[in-house]
């Protein structure tokens, strides 16, 4: 039997969705049959077919309040909302290399864009009783490096307990809210992450790939997740067979995780 969602005509926007898993995302919904909006920075010279998209800056409010007026005049109203926007610039080197600006810059990265539209885009979901909000978070909240991630471990941390909070607020009102959680992805962010260390350590692209899992404690499922497995769990997330999911977190990693 196979798998239809059943989301052919609802409306979505999906931020950070020209590049990795974003782009993942926008591939599945619109392939699923979603409107979907999407955002960056700045317009792909190739877009998928049939999306909209925003340029725009969602570290800025402005940037946001540009974005949630265009998603109501594009689509009319909004039925799913997957926060995909993240990441991190912060410098190596452990807590004393974290400078105030740079925690800002954490925070505005990983968890104000998802407030901000959350906070504009919500009441058009309450005021149709239906909706579903995706916050994709991190196991960097569960599992943070102390040299490098501990500002981005921390803002995602926030993000998940937030959108645990804006569950219990809104799914009375008929709005489902999930986090999903990956752990590395094989992104061409993270693809030339692994070629450097490659070149840089003397071997090829699986070596390459293994020093950063080892970094990461092992990956018993012996390889990262690709984008598209992440698109495909968050498309069933935000369909009709998940109706009765909300408030939880879903971690793909691969079992990176070292618990239950």
């Amino acid at each position: 039997m196979s798998f239809d969602p059943g989301l052919e005509g609802k409306r979505a926007l999906v931020t950070g969705g020209t590049k990795g898993t974003g782009a993942a995302v926008v591939e599945a919904l619109a392939a699923a049959g979603v409107r979907v909006v999407t955002t960056a920075r700045t317009r792909p010279e190739r877009g998928v077919e049939g999306v909209h998209y925003v340029a725009a800056d969602l570290l800025t409010a402005e940037g946001c309040a540009r974005v949630a007026e265009e998603v109501i005049q594009e689509l009319g109203g909004i039925d799913i909302l997957v926060n995909v926007l993240g990441g991190s610039s912060a410098p190596a080197g452990g807590f004393i290399a974290l400078s105030d600006e740079e925690w800002q810059k954490e925070i505005n990265h990983n968890l104000m864009p998802a407030v901000r539209l959350d906070r504009a885009l919500l009441p058009s979901m309450i005021s149709q009783g239906a909706g579903v909000i995706i916050h994709v978070t991190s196991i960097q909240h569960q599992l943070p490096l102390p040299e490098s991630t501990t500002a981005y471990a921390a803002a995602k941390a926030a993000l998940s307990t937030y959108s645990k909070s804006l569950s219990k607020e809104v799914s009375p009102k008929g709005i489902r809210v999930v986090r999903v959680s990956p752990g590395w992805i094989e992104t061409d962010a993270a693809v030339a992450l692994a070629k450097r260390l490659a070149k840089d350590a003397g071997t090829d692209y699986e070596g390459g790939k293994k020093i950063i899992m080892d970094s990461l404690g092992g990956i018993p499922l012996g390889r990262p997740a690709k984008p598209s497995e992440v698109a495909d769990l968050i498309t069933f997330l935000v369909s009709a067979r998940a109706s009765a999911i909300t408030g939880t977190e879903y971690v793909i990693d691969g079992g990176t995780i070292p618990t239950a």
